[in-house]
């Protein structure tokens, strides 16, 4: 930082003022390089040339709608904890349903709530959109059909108040559990229950997947949780919404994850350290260990593992956490869980879009409430001038 008389600047506040953003986002635009403080002699605080704050202010004329920062009143991270509107996920896991903790995720109020509805002739349309795509199509590739489609019969799509969108989210949910290939429980039974035999042949042990679909419900603003609150911003109805975060899920470096984490812990069952040397060897990470996030723990995973007992599969995950220096996280508890009840190897993704949804609502509801079209983000042009 130079020091300069306070002649032709401007202070942080005035700035703000001036590019009609925060505080904070002035100290953004310092750490890109976009703007650069000065200080001036006998005063605090930082100041910036007047016509530095010009040429920025002229390098977009929607340049309000730039943000750097999205508040959110949903899910923290702190302490390697994760907590939704103020409740910790590990006692909402355990002792609440799917449908209560989505209620308070989109509302704030956490109440019983009855089963996600699922009207036949939706769930018929759906089953027919799924049936299109080849045999050889994921879960995932199936849900994002049904989301495309059912959103083209809801005629009230377009309809954003807060009562509608969630009437059109718990109708969606429960309709793409329901019209999922595999066998149908009772329409009053929990999500969990109703999911389960469409991903595995076992007795039912709905009370697994109820927690990992609540686990799983939101995690900030991960990279399809800001595809779908751009879409929000653009006040896409909620099946565009849902439909541009299932896009981004899609990526190999997110959605991705939990297959990956299954076929590493196939391999690790046969012989740990020999599939564990074998990633190694290869150079890549090892699929279901540490987080960018977490620093010693990732809660999700302890609260499934925790939920699988002593099964073997644990057992093989406690040799590889042995000679890792890391530890496990969703992706590989969630693999676990499909090992230990001969899920369809596509079945984690499936879990995570659907949990997701519950989150991408409750985003979307938070963005339609804010102004609209606020994600711009500031371009600077590299190519050749005309």
């Amino acid at each position: 930082m130079t020091e300069q008389s306070d002649e032709n600047y401007l202070t942080t506040a005035e700035v703000a003022r001036r590019l009609k953003v925060k505080p904070e986002t002035i100290y953004a635009y310092v750490s890109r390089g976009l703007l650069t403080s000065v200080r001036a002699r006998g005063r605090r605080g930082s100041l910036f040339a007047v016509a530095d704050v010009e040429r920025l202010a002229s390098k977009s004329v929607e340049h309000s709608g730039v943000v750097e920062q999205i508040e959110s009143a949903l899910t923290l991270l702190e302490n390697d904890e994760l907590y939704y509107r103020g409740h910790s996920v590990r006692d909402l896991a355990t002792e609440r349903t799917v449908e209560s903790v989505a209620q308070l995720l989109w509302t704030g109020e956490l109440t019983n709530r009855q089963p996600f509805p699922a009207p036949p002739e939706s769930v018929q349309l759906a089953s027919s959109a799924m049936s299109v795509v080849p045999d050889t199509a994921r879960l995932t590739d199936r849900l994002r059909v049904a989301v495309a489609v059912l959103g083209a019969a809801d005629p009230l799509r377009f309809d954003l108040s807060p009562r509608a969108v969630i009437l059109a989210a718990e109708k969606l949910i429960g309709v793409l559990v329901t019209a999922l290939p595999g066998p149908m429980a009772g329409a009053q039974e929990t999500l969990g229950a109703r999911l389960w035999p469409k991903l595995s042949p076992y007795p039912p042990r709905p009370e697994l997947l109820d927690a990992a679909l609540i686990l799983l419900a939101d995690h900030g603003l991960a990279v399809s949780t800001v595809a779908a609150r751009v879409a929000a911003s653009a006040r896409a109805n909620l099946y565009a919404v849902v439909s541009a975060g299932l896009g981004a899920l899609d990526g190999q470096y997110h959605g991705a994850a939990p297959t990956l984490a299954y076929d590493f812990l196939e391999r690790a069952q046969r012989d740990p350290l020999g599939a564990l040397s074998d990633q190694l060897r290869s150079g890549e990470p090892v699929p279901g260990f540490g987080h960018k996030i977490y620093q010693e723990r990732d809660p999700r995973a302890e609260v499934l593992l925790g939920m699988l007992g002593d099964h073997p599969v644990v057992e093989t995950i406690e040799v590889l956490g042995a000679r890792m220096p890391s530890f496990p996280n969703s992706d590989l508890a969630v693999a676990a869980m499909m090992h230990a009840f001969g899920f369809r190897a596509d079945a984690g993704d499936a879990l995570f879009a659907l949990a997701r949804i519950i989150g991408w609502t409750a985003h979307a509801l938070e963005e339609y409430a804010a102004p609209a079209l606020r994600f711009r983000a500031l371009g600077i042009y590299t190519g050749v001038s005309g």
